[in-house]
């Protein structure tokens, strides 16, 4: 996404416009979820992805359409039947929603868009909110209201109670770079967009274990930072993709150093014990809202009770996740890798850690439409 808003600042800077298309929400199994964005060239070029397919060829096509005859913003919904799923190679079935909409004034998005790419650059977060449907004729479509981390404000979408919605929801995505659609009982849709850093992960700690958790976070697209006591577990040859490798005297000091806010993940996986100790009660002393301990049940016993000694809540203890991870029965570094990391995963996009496995209906219409067939041919 931030490859598509920065395209889009640098087209409108330029006095080029563009049109922005933007899933704003799905029902079903979509090949794209909310928040994925298009940015469609007035030559026909585009950044980003709405899921290919025939999804994005009809979506490309209106954005072009929208561009040669210079109309307005448009609400489009796309219904994914079998048979297109199935001419696409598509292993879905369900309905997706978009806003399409022009950038022609770059006075219109420019003051939104700056903002945007300040907060992936500086940490600060900001929220920003869009009218993309109305049936009562409440708001203006295509309206904007921007949120930032101090409480001010830029922008409105014409309604003071639409203002207050997006206010309310804006503040629930800024921290985690999050989106949430919202509905009114008139036909008012909003779709709310959270921007700030990347994941940031910091693996306190440079050893096995966090060696494999820091391959698969750097697939996953997290800014890293490795903090140990010991030069040769904390170098750059050892973690070349790292932000940053730091050697610390002890687990005390380190995350000074580091940029920490609501979008960072703390793993501490040291050599030991008092080690765990150590990092465990720097973490806690963070903004960070995800801190996760590798270790035994015992282990965890024992540093909660001295850190409460020392004063730290239960409160913040309970958010600890300890010991890490979701139960996949891993042994390896790697699978513990896999473990973290998709506990980390599930927490940054509110999923459940169960099993995916369909219910039994879908399998029983999956299988009376073949038995039946077979049946009857005997």
């Amino acid at each position: 996404m931030k490859e598509v808003i920065q395209e889009a600042v640098k087209l409108l800077e330029g006095s080029q416009p563009c049109v922005l298309a933007t899933v704003v929400r799905t029902k079903g199994s979509t090949p794209q979820k909310p928040g994925a964005k298009l940015l469609v060239r007035r030559d026909g070029s585009g950044v980003g992805t709405l899921g290919g397919g025939c999804v994005e060829g009809d979506i490309w096509y209106a954005a072009k359409e929208i561009m040669r005859r210079e109309g307005g913003p448009e609400f489009r919904d796309y219904l994914l039947n079998e048979d297109i799923a199935a001419r696409d190679g598509l292993v879905c079935g369900g309905t997706m929603y978009f806003f399409i909409e022009p950038l022609r004034d770059p006075q219109d998005f420019l003051p939104f868009g700056e903002e945007m790419m300040g907060a992936y650059e500086s940490g600060n977060p900001v929220s920003v909110a869009t009218l993309v449907r109305t049936d009562s004729g409440r708001g203006n479509v295509g309206a904007r209201m921007l949120l930032r981390e101090d409480g001010s404000t830029y922008g409105s979408l014409g309604d003071p109670e639409l203002d207050d919605l997006a206010l309310d929801a804006s503040r629930q995505v800024a921290d985690l770079g999050t989106n949430k659609h919202v509905m009114t009982h008139d036909g008012v849709e909003l779709f709310v967009e959270g921007f700030t850093t990347p994941p940031t992960l910091v693996l306190m700690g440079g050893g096995h274990v966090s060696k494999a958790t820091y391959a698969l976070a750097n697939v996953l697209g997290f800014r890293i930072y490795v903090v140990d006591d010991r030069p040769q577990f904390a170098n750059k040859e050892r973690f070349p993709e790292a932000a940053d490798t730091i050697v610390v005297p002890d687990y005390t000091t380190g995350l000074d150093q580091v940029p920490i806010n609501a979008n960072t993940f703390i793993v501490i996986a040291t050599r030991g014990h008092w080690f765990d100790d150590l990092a465990l009660e720097a973490a806690v002393r963070t903004p960070a809202r995800y801190v996760g301990l590798l270790g035994s049940r015992r282990k965890t016993i024992l540093i909660y009770q001295r850190l409460t000694q020392l004063g730290i809540s239960p409160e913040r203890l309970k958010d600890v996740h300890a010991p890490i991870g979701l139960d996949i029965g891993a042994l390896t570094p790697e699978e513990l890798a896999v473990s973290i990391m998709s506990e980390i995963v599930m927490f940054r996009h509110g999923g459940s850690g169960g099993a995916m496995r369909m219910d039994e209906k879908y399998f029983n219409r999956a299988i009376n439409k073949v038995i039946p067939t077979e049946a009857a041919s005997v």
